[in-house]
């Protein structure tokens, strides 16, 4: 139990955190530019909450034995992964509702600056976020992402609930 409560006080989980989200944004240009997957806004959305697990990765690496870092990193942590698991369920929830009046898919991005005409190639959305245009294993893509966002964020609970535990039991 000390070893998973010390996680957060070493600099190589925080970069696994980092390294982990940089390769799920590969992966999504990826499937953008190479396999010609458009990205929906619920997409860009989901983008985004992987670049800010990725910033919280970068942050709690920063200095991870000094408290505000690693408080910073988690709390960065936290937000994008339960944020990106919202994001997730509710762009399921779009494509897979009967009622073609039930949701609808923004053009552009609600980001408090411009990022979809600062930096198109990653920001902008041209996809509509009803179809489903690719599956795995019988999953969405977004099914995929509440999976990945799921997960990240068990990790997070995980390891700040045993940091609690040890703190407590000293």
């Amino acid at each position: 139990m000390n070893w998973l409560a010390n996680l957060a006080q070493q600099r190589t989980p925080w970069i696994l955190l980092a390294v982990t989200a940089f390769i799920f944004e590969i992966v999504a240009l990826f499937f953008q530019y190479k396999m010609g997957l458009e990205p929906c806004i619920m997409c860009i959305y989901q983008r985004t909450a992987m670049l800010g697990l990725l910033v919280a990765g970068l942050i709690g690496a920063i200095k991870p034995s000094h408290f505000i870092f690693r408080f910073l990193g988690i709390v960065t942590w936290a937000t994008a992964s339960i944020w990106g698991y919202l994001i997730a369920r509710e762009h399921i929830d779009m494509q897979t509702t009967t009622d073609p009046f039930a949701f609808s898919c923004e053009f552009e991005p609600n980001f408090p600056l411009p990022l979809h005409e600062w930096i198109p190639n990653f920001f902008a959305a041209t996809g509509d976020c009803g179809n489903i245009d690719w599956e795995f294993l019988g999953k969405s893509m977004p099914a995929w992402m509440e999976v990945i966002f799921a997960a990240f964020s068990i990790v997070l609970i995980t390891v700040v609930f045993a940091r609690l535990i040890i703190k407590k039991s000293l």
